[in-house]
């Protein structure tokens, strides 16, 4: 590995070969007409209900309160997007507990909250389901496909639509609380939610701040492009980046703007907050490391390939996958290479760290573990098309979805 340095950067050229396994890959049962029609079990109320703006005045007062993961909340698990936690994940080579089909391609990630799974799909639906058995509880129709992942919290799930509209829904029955107006390309940045507010980006190129009680706005800022990064709330700061290729931080009471840095490309990449630093990959290859209070950088990582993907941090060690099909796991400190793994397809995916092994989905249609110390793949899980999604988990069960329209749940092939 050779290290060049630069002012305020460290460029990496990679020299590490990348880590491989024995096949241990498991297959999910191939869809049948039977097993499709069976597994929804209850009829959808909320297709009946289309509510003007700001329709329910019931208190939220949300906040987020993350303890181990009886609960993912929100897309990377936290407000800093760090997707880690020190539980057990699933060890051995999973089974399938159940699959959903929606309907339509799948690319919102998964969310779940008491014992729910809440999912978007290209069918222009929000699906509910019961995370023990897949049963659908209720769905919720919008106007255009459904990208964005859902954040759940205190009773209401928010997210945003290509219908040009930002939603809030109650968690239990699926009835609209209130929505909100966008401009023209949609929604597809995952929302944080935080003491009250809702922050998010559209493709209208605002990052907006709404009040989660009611949907008011607080404020925006608008940036020089479209916006499918998902932002997260760190040290009282909005750090989001935007196609224009900046990475933003905003006052989080006001929008005003603090810094930006420029990488050389879009950056669809959504950032992760760890230790002081903001880490986050870009449409130029490279994953960035710089300082939260003024963007200062302190070491980037040439890959090769676009990074789409988001990092995940778990002890001093950042994870993130690349376009070039490798997954990268580098000293978040210095950005040293620590080992790289080939998944055998673009990762657009973001890791999630649980106990011993890393999670993370491939475009060659596989759901990976790997070894945290070395990368080794320790287990595969093959489905009928490619993942973009990034995985969520609950009492010992792995949730994602797929391109072949599934919602699935997986658990240790060790369990009773």
């Amino acid at each position: 590995m050779q290290i060049k340095s630069g002012i305020g950067f460290i460029v990496l050229t990679l020299g590490v070969v990348g880590c491989s396994a024995v096949d241990t890959s498991v297959d999910a049962p191939s869809p049948s007409a039977e097993s499709e029609a069976a597994q929804p079990q209850f009829i959808s109320t909320a297709a009946a209900i289309q509510s003007p703006l700001r329709n329910d005045n019931s208190p939220l007062q949300p906040s987020v309160e993350v303890i181990g993961v009886s609960q993912w909340p929100m897309f990377r698990l936290n407000p800093e997007h760090t997707a880690s936690d020190g539980v057990e994940g699933l060890p051995e080579a999973p089974r399938l507990v159940w699959k959903f089909f929606t309907g339509g391609v799948v690319e919102s990630s998964p969310t779940v909250v008491d014992g729910v799974v809440y999912e978007g799909t290209f069918n222009k639906s929000l699906f509910a389901l019961d995370a023990d058995t897949g049963n659908e509880l209720w769905r919720f129709p919008v106007g255009g496909l459904l990208r964005s992942s859902p954040s759940v919290v205190n009773g209401t799930v928010f997210f945003g639509a290509d219908d040009n509209r930002f939603y809030a829904v109650d968690s239990a029955t699926g009835k609209e609380r209130w929505s909100f107006t966008l401009g023209p390309g949609g929604e597809q940045s995952s929302p944080a939610v935080v003491e009250g507010r809702v922050f998010f980006g559209a493709f209208d190129g605002n990052v907006y701040s709404l009040d989660a009680k009611t949907g008011v706005e607080l404020w925006r800022f608008t940036t020089g492009s479209g916006i499918l990064s998902s932002p997260i709330v760190y040290e009282e700061t909005v750090f989001v980046g935007s196609i224009d290729g900046n990475l933003y931080a905003l006052e989080t009471e006001s929008g005003e703007e603090k810094w930006r840095f420029a990488a050389s490309g879009p950056v669809f990449s959504s950032p992760a907050g760890s230790d002081g630093m903001i880490y986050f990959g870009s449409d130029d290859t490279f994953v960035y490391a710089l300082e939260a209070n003024n963007g200062a950088e302190r070491w980037r990582f040439k890959t090769s390939g676009e990074v789409f993907s988001s990092p995940a941090i778990a002890n001093g060690v950042l994870y993130i996958g690349s376009n070039d099909g490798f997954v990268y796991a580098l000293d978040a400190a210095a950005g040293d290479l620590l080992w790289q793994t080939n998944l055998n397809g673009a990762v657009f995916s973001s890791p999630a760290v649980l106990g011993e092994l890393l999670y993370v989905g491939s475009t060659d249609g596989r759901l990976y573990a790997l070894e945290l110390l070395k990368g080794d793949i320790v287990w595969s899980f093959r489905v009928g098309d490619r993942i973009w999604t990034s995985p969520a988990v609950f009492d010992g069960v792995l949730y994602f979805g797929s391109h072949d329209g599934h919602i699935y749940a997986i658990e240790s092939s060790a369990e009773d």
